[in-house]
């Protein structure tokens, strides 16, 4: 994919139909890349490599007087690791939401920013979308957000699937220049939406080609279509476990067939010989008649070696969790009452994995409080670079030890600032919100008289 070559004909053309069409062919192969991600994330059997698996077609092997009988039980067990890694990421990230603060040296300044900012949050139900954002992002290596104007005149933002989003850039992917959405809106019949930086353009699928049918502005000033990447390489959690997961799913599988086959597995009898008659017989009874001391019967299987499979299976779990930097926490080493700082070491590659995607949130929502401030901006609401003055803060969701938290924040106190002190405390999930309400409790306390205990 040549981003730049696209960068420079976006340019110089604009919103040209052909170079749209152009751009689409160009990406498609990597867009279905990441659809076959998200299908594999919901186990559909599409996605998963498993769940089409046919037994191995071994040539001429069915004589007359030797027949197959693995062929008669072919399972398909999924075992989700993608799904999980996913899923232990984005619990982790976001079961506490993002929080969203504005910044201010003195009290009342940017008291309006602040309000617009609270009302577009609740809204827009931003936690429910950082999350689902997030989760999109993890599973397909990047995910795609759209800023609009409603029917009322209010902001939203809608979360764009990443298969149906072409991020044009030439500095990052979280700042884009141009971009491109596009869906299927019947069979052979496709929609196309165009953004740059004032306008966005709507095409449909004609005779010849592409064709534009609507022009309109967006009212903001930057492109209002933009990505959340993953990490700088646009790589999914498991995108680098997938063979090791479906190497887990093809063991386990065969390890299944193996078992059902005992029961399809041949009788041999040594030294008899059966009928019709004595067949029909065998089956109401199931009661042999060994007359020679040579005579026997037995069931012709194969020796199963479930020692190897599951120190094979074991194996490839370990990897799996350990390449795609994700945890087991139905482990034991995650039982009993682990401190806080053993915790940490455990989590550590997670956590690692975290920071890297959070840097890129971080500077994916600068970009879309830089594109809704734009707007604000017109309302008189705030200036365009009000945007710098929104922070956003992540929290992760782990099991606390509140008796520690609350000695440290006690210690905390001593040597750093109330809200510092705090902000350490896992149960605060707003601290300016918990000193105001502190504040209002403490005026509600009558004053000490005389003769009172501890007074003078």
């Amino acid at each position: 994919m040549n981003t730049y070559k696209f960068l420079r004909l976006f340019r110089e053309k604009g919103a040209d139909p052909k170079t749209i069409q152009e751009a689409i062919e160009e990406f498609k192969g990597d867009l279905a890349k990441r659809r076959t991600f998200y299908e594999r994330y919901k186990a559909s059997v599409q996605g998963v490599p498993i769940l089409t698996r046919q037994p191995v077609d071994y040539e001429d092997f069915e004589t007359g007087k030797v027949m197959r009988i693995d062929s008669k039980v072919n399972n398909h067990l999924n075992n989700a690791f993608d799904a999980e890694i996913v899923d232990t990421k984005v619990g982790y990230m976001f079961g506490h939401p993002i929080s969203y603060d504005v910044d201010s040296k003195q009290e009342n300044e940017n008291g309006q920013l602040k309000t617009e900012l609270e009302n577009f949050i609740i809204r827009n139900n931003v936690e429910d979308k950082d999350s689902e954002w997030g989760k999109k992002a993890a599973i397909c290596g990047y995910a795609a957000r759209l800023c609009y104007i409603d029917k009322d005149g209010k902001e939203r933002i809608l979360n764009v699937d990443p298969w149906e989003t072409i991020i044009i850039s030439g500095t990052d992917f979280t700042e884009p220049e141009f971009s491109i959405r596009f869906f299927d809106l019947e069979a052979n019949k496709l929609q196309v939406e165009f953004y740059d930086g004032s306008h966005f353009y709507v095409l449909e699928t004609g005779a010849t080609g592409l064709r534009l049918i609507e022009k309109k502005p967006h009212t903001f000033d930057y492109c209002p279509l933009f990505g959340l990447p993953n990490n700088e390489e646009l790589m999914a959690d498991a995108e680098k476990v997938f063979k090791l997961i479906d190497a887990y799913d093809r063991t386990l599988s065969d390890a299944n067939n193996e078992i059902e086959q005992y029961r399809l597995a041949y009788l041999v009898l040594r030294g008899l010989g059966l009928d019709d008659e004595d067949i029909n017989t065998l089956k109401k009874t199931g009661v042999f008649e060994l007359m020679g001391k040579d005579d026997s019967v037995s069931y012709l299987t194969k020796d199963i070696n479930d020692t190897m499979i599951e120190n094979h299976l074991n194996r490839l779990e370990q990897n799996i969790l350990r390449f795609a930097k994700s945890v087991n926490f139905s482990d034991e080493a995650f039982g009993n009452n682990v401190s806080g700082v053993a915790m940490k070491y455990k989590l550590m590659a997670l956590e690692n994995k975290c920071i890297t995607m959070e840097r890129k949130m971080t500077a994916a929502l600068r970009y879309q409080y830089k594109v809704l401030c734009s707007a604000w901006d017109k309302k008189g609401v705030c200036s365009k670079d009000d945007f710098l003055k929104i922070f956003t803060s992540f929290k992760r969701n782990i099991p606390v030890n509140l008796l520690e938290e609350a000695q440290t924040a006690v210690t905390l106190k001593a040597v750093t600032s109330e809200k510092t002190a705090l902000a350490s405390l896992s149960i605060v999930d707003d601290v300016d919100y918990e000193i105001e309400q502190r504040e209002r409790e403490m005026d509600k306390i009558p004053p000490l008289k005389v003769g009172d205990n501890n007074g003078s």
